[in-house]
């Protein structure tokens, strides 16, 4: 636990040596810290019952002290004392099964191999990991965002209850490690975009207009995430969609949109990645090559139920049309306006913000300075229709037809005609001239 800091981003820093670190606490210190704690704390859970989960249950709290030297229930080791705390173990044991999730496969997710740190923190300075088969990843949260969850749990375990399908964070688990004094709360969330497939771009989007451009230091990042303004400059027309999974897409949407506004939640984003298929054919990196890479990174079977973009839209499990990119990367076919191929990874993220009297102190002010319908903090029913109308209208946009062979590249060709409808579509074509 190193107690210098030569620089700080809220709770981020950096020690002398260069390793990260959190409250003061190393990051390497941290990650074993959880991977130990979430090991004890799924084993114990195994030998509870299964049963309904109850009211009672969402405020449930276990603890259990891990000792450096060692003790009857835990393991030795050298990140110094800490006590691991567990937020609601059998709800959160619900909600994993809920989504397919096995208890052996979500602690061989999390705790088999090292954790990676992500070196993108936002700005928020939270510290963000990721499971090495790409399937979770875990996020640092202040007081305040921990306490609004387990306020928020009942009312997500009644939605999830009534549609799995959303493009809202699926929250898998929520634990304290209290360490040299300090509590580090983190949240384990399902990962929306897979380290196996290349994103060309990425946007943070909330439907505002105010300062919403990224900032010429995050410019100059291999994957900048882009901002509101840039999208409206940089694509103008869209991503187009066809009218089933545009539908889909504002429908899931909107029923999210209606669920937080309820939780009087606002100040979300929609993140979007996209990659561009025909990009990266130009790249020369194959179909093939990001199969065997999705392969290699997610094992078979240990994959979460409607984590996917493509899952989270879709209204029927059993819709037609699904190809074996989507089957296996989750992204949601588009189309940009050279009609390039794209596939888009959506998620709605930075849900765990109450509209409390700090925001409506903040919204009052910058209207009094700028327009006060283009700030990002504004009340939540206004936020959600705005939040719906920009997605809707500017981001995704509808394409008349399924094959419009006028908006593919002659590179990409090939792939139209794997499909039957595409060998009918160019049929058709050609008997024209």
């Amino acid at each position: 636990m190193s107690q210098n800091m030569k620089k700080t981003i809220g709770h981020r820093g950096i020690d002398p040596t260069g390793e990260t670190t959190y409250k003061k606490t190393t990051s390497s210190a941290l990650k074993g810290a959880i991977q130990l704690g979430i090991t004890h704390t799924v084993g114990s859970l195994s030998n509870k019952p299964e049963r309904d989960v109850l009211l009672q249950d969402f405020e449930v709290v276990e603890s259990i002290f891990f000792p450096s030297e060692g003790s009857n229930l835990t393991p030795a080791h050298h990140y110094g004392d800490f006590r691991f705390k567990t937020y609601a173990p059998i709800a959160f044991r619900y909600f994993r099964e809920m989504f397919g999730i096995r208890p052996d496969d979500y602690m061989y997710s999390l705790c088999n191999d090292q954790l990676i740190e992500l070196s993108n923190s936002g700005a928020s300075g939270s510290l963000f990991y990721l499971s090495t088969d790409d399937e979770y990843i875990i996020k640092t949260v202040q007081h305040k965002e921990a306490e609004f969850l387990q306020k928020l749990l009942p009312g997500y375990f009644m939605n999830l209850n009534q549609n799995r399908r959303t493009l809202l964070p699926k929250f898998y688990g929520l634990y304290c490690v209290q360490a040299a004094g300090k509590n580090i709360r983190i949240v384990v969330m399902n990962n929306l975009l897979p380290s196996a497939v290349r994103m060309h771009l990425k946007y943070d989007l909330k439907g505002s207009t105010y300062k919403r451009r990224a900032s010429a230091k995050e410019r100059e990042k291999a994957v900048p995430t882009y901002k509101d303004l840039d999208f409206i400059q940089d694509m103008q027309e869209g991503l187009l969609m066809e009218s089933d999974k545009y539908s889909a897409v504002c429908k899931t949407i909107q029923r999210d949109c209606l669920l937080l506004q309820s939780f009087k939640i606002m100040d979300y984003s929609l993140l979007v990645g996209i990659h561009n298929q025909d990009q990266a054919c130009r790249e020369q990196a194959s179909e093939e090559a990001v199969d065997a890479a999705a392969d290699q990174r997610r094992p078979q079977g240990q994959k979460s139920l409607y984590s996917t973009a493509i899952e989270a839209i879709q209204a029927d499990a059993g819709s037609k049309g699904s190809t074996d990119t989507e089957d296996k990367t989750g992204g949601i076919p588009a189309r940009n306006s050279k009609g390039e191929r794209l596939l888009v990874y959506i998620g709605i993220i930075d849900i765990l913000q109450s509209y409390r009297f700090v925001k409506r102190l903040e919204h009052s002010w910058k209207a009094l300075v700028h327009d006060g319908d283009t700030v990002s903090v504004h009340r939540p029913g206004f936020y959600a229709e705005r939040f719906q109308k920009f997605m809707c209208t500017v981001v995704f946009r509808k394409i008349s037809c399924k094959y419009n062979l006028s908006m593919c590249p002659l590179p990409c060709l090939p792939s139209v005609l794997e499909t039957q409808s595409g060998t009918d579509a160019l049929r058709e074509l050609l008997q024209k001239f």
